[in-house]
């Protein structure tokens, strides 16, 4: 086919001029004083369990010692991302005591949804903070910073941080699971539009609050995660050479799609923003598919669960607790050696999983559009 010749520098002037928009900001130093984060139990540091019961061992046994409201054995996505650009650990939104917020806040709770619930936390599992009221918070925590900024408060940032954080946004897993049971994935597939929609116009509302560097990160694949493999029997025919599920993981990256392009649209609406779709399906995904390629050993079986087998999950019996099931108590426990798994409950990642991750992400080949963070900050070590 031929290619219009007046079209084609057009195309490549807005190529450079997008690209540009990252690059004018990448003098060497990190221009990232903070983050703010959005987002689910992928990215949770203690909000849920800062506002509900207290969250059971063995959760935090890697790295923390003792569980300290993050769903894995360690530490997050979100800990190694700030600990790489050199912020503290972000204290959750909902917690009174300890939370100092001079370098961001986490609004990100367990079981959130892009979309308001329309049940209860007591009767689904699924919780109040939604994606619009972590909006609504963020838009409240500006308006004090703005309030009391000559009042020498000492945990709270400058006014003028709004526009030197960086915005992390990770929601959407919940919108997907949380109705497979009851309609199945065509009918999830049918409101998942209004989840994307969700996410572009709450990145336009961070803007408007100055809000300039926004990293949006896609769903991983659920489809390899154990507790729902569990329920499969193993002959299936949905299950992929690497034991994975075909059907979810195919409607997770249509999902996918769909949310790169509103991200795509979402930078051309916002012309002096740094909109940008992280790709860490595409990661996960070599995690589960080969775990030993990367110096893990267990890609689809979770390593704080019940029953042993191939998944080691029961989803009636969550990581710490006990349960009756059939007349026999039944508990979920932690292997001796999660660095050695990519699944640390059949849902979340362990802290090795969420290790592995960040190098990903820190080398931007799972950017859209592509660069390096090494580009653009001096990049501390994770340990």
């Amino acid at each position: 086919m031929a290619t219009n010749s007046a079209t084609f520098p057009k195309v490549m002037l807005i190529w450079v001029v997008s690209m540009a928009l990252i690059i004018l900001k990448c003098d060497g130093k990190c221009a990232f004083e903070a983050i703010f984060n959005f987002g689910d139990s992928n990215s949770d540091t203690g909000g849920f369990y800062a506002a509900f019961p207290p969250q059971p061992s063995p959760n935090g046994m890697t790295y923390f010692k003792r569980p300290v409201g993050r769903p894995s054995d360690g530490r997050l996505y979100i800990d190694f991302l700030a600990q790489a650009l050199g912020l503290p650990f972000l204290s959750p939104y909902l917690k009174s005591i300890g939370s100092d917020y001079k370098h961001g806040v986490n609004f990100a709770t367990s079981a959130s949804t892009v979309l308001q619930p329309t049940t209860s936390l007591f009767v689904s599992g699924t919780s109040p903070f939604s994606l619009d009221v972590q909006l609504n918070q963020m838009k409240q925590f500006k308006a004090i910073v703005d309030e009391l900024h000559s009042s020498g408060s000492t945990n709270l940032p400058q006014p003028d941080i709004f526009g030197k954080s960086l915005y992390t946004v990770y929601i959407g897993q919940n919108d997907f699971t949380s109705k497979l049971a009851s309609i199945g994935i065509s009918g999830v597939q049918q409101y998942l539009p209004q989840v994307v929609s969700q996410i572009s116009s709450t990145i336009k509302e961070l803007y408007a609050l100055g809000g300039r560097n926004f990293f949006v990160l896609n769903l991983a694949p659920i489809g390899c995660y154990p507790i729902f493999l569990v329920e499969l029997p193993h002959e299936s025919s949905d299950i992929d050479a690497f034991g994975c599920m075909t059907s979810y993981n195919n409607a997770v990256q249509e999902y996918n799609n769909m949310l790169k392009e509103s991200m795509r649209q979402t930078r051309q609406d916002l012309q002096n923003a740094n909109v940008v779709y992280v790709n860490i399906y595409s990661v996960l995904l070599e995690l589960f598919q080969h775990p030993k390629s990367h110096g893990l050993l267990y890609g689809t079986k979770a390593c704080c669960g019940t029953g042993g087998g191939a998944h080691n999950a029961n989803p009636q019996v969550y990581c710490g607790y006990s349960k009756v099931i059939n007349g026999q108590e039944v508990t979920a426990t932690a292997c001796n050696d999660p660095q050695n798994y990519v699944s640390w409950d059949g849902i979340h990642a362990t802290e090795a999983a969420n290790k592995l991750l960040v190098y990903s992400i820190l080398n931007g080949s799972h950017f859209d559009p592509p660069f390096s963070l090494h580009q653009c900050c001096d990049i501390q070590p994770i340990g």
